[in-house]
């Protein structure tokens, strides 16, 4: 049984339910907090804090401890811990400004594209090291397709990403026409049809 305090960067729908990552404030390494060793969601009751006001869901920027019983690595997710089903805990917040502070600097996103063939991963021709980065980027676009789907279009380190978009504010961002800072929380999907997909969780 470990406890880490994390700062919450992402808290993005996975199958309606909630996939929540951050990095942990001790080491500065993420951790992405699954309900079974196959990294599955967390539902609507094991994605929340208690804090002195009441218990609600949780939201990035909070710093949240949270308790787990294993580390679950996956080959494409090696950040996975198994929460232990206590109630998370609040320890305050950061603000926007402090994000810069926290930022990863990889030389790209998995390589170039929307996706990484999963089968590359478990033969080990393509090491995952971390399965999250938040990164600046630059040109961020946010649009939504004729069938509509939510897609971020960007530049990171001279390359162009067009990514799906997991975030739930997507929707009150483009309707608001709220002004975003351009750092993005983005996580290497699970395996769908043979690939893992690069989703981008937070838009800050």
């Amino acid at each position: 049984m470990t406890q880490a305090e994390i700062i919450v960067l992402a808290n993005s729908v996975k199958h309606r339910k909630h996939c929540v990552a951050g990095k942990c404030v001790r080491t500065g390494r993420w951790i992405r907090p699954v309900s079974n060793a196959d990294g599955a969601e967390l539902s609507n009751e094991q994605a929340r804090y208690q804090n002195p006001f009441g218990i609600f869901g949780v939201k990035p920027l909070q710093k949240i401890k949270m308790g787990f019983s294993q580390h679950v690595p996956l080959s494409h997710q090696p950040e996975n811990y198994l929460i232990d089903g206590n109630l998370w805990q609040q320890n305050y917040s950061i603000g926007q400004a402090e994000l810069a502070s926290h930022l990863d600097t990889p030389d790209d996103l998995w390589g170039q594209g929307n996706r990484v063939q999963h089968c590359l991963i478990t033969m080990g021709q393509y090491n995952i090291a971390q399965s999250l980065y938040l990164v600046q980027v630059d040109n961020l676009n946010l649009y939504t397709t004729h069938d509509g789907k939510r897609r971020a279009l960007f530049d990171y380190n001279e390359s162009q990403y067009d990514l799906a978009v997991t975030d739930p504010k997507f929707d009150n961002i483009l309707e608001e026409e709220r002004e975003v800072n351009g750092i993005l929380c983005i996580s290497l999907g699970e395996e769908y049809q043979g690939y893992c997909y690069k989703l981008v969780a937070t838009i800050f």
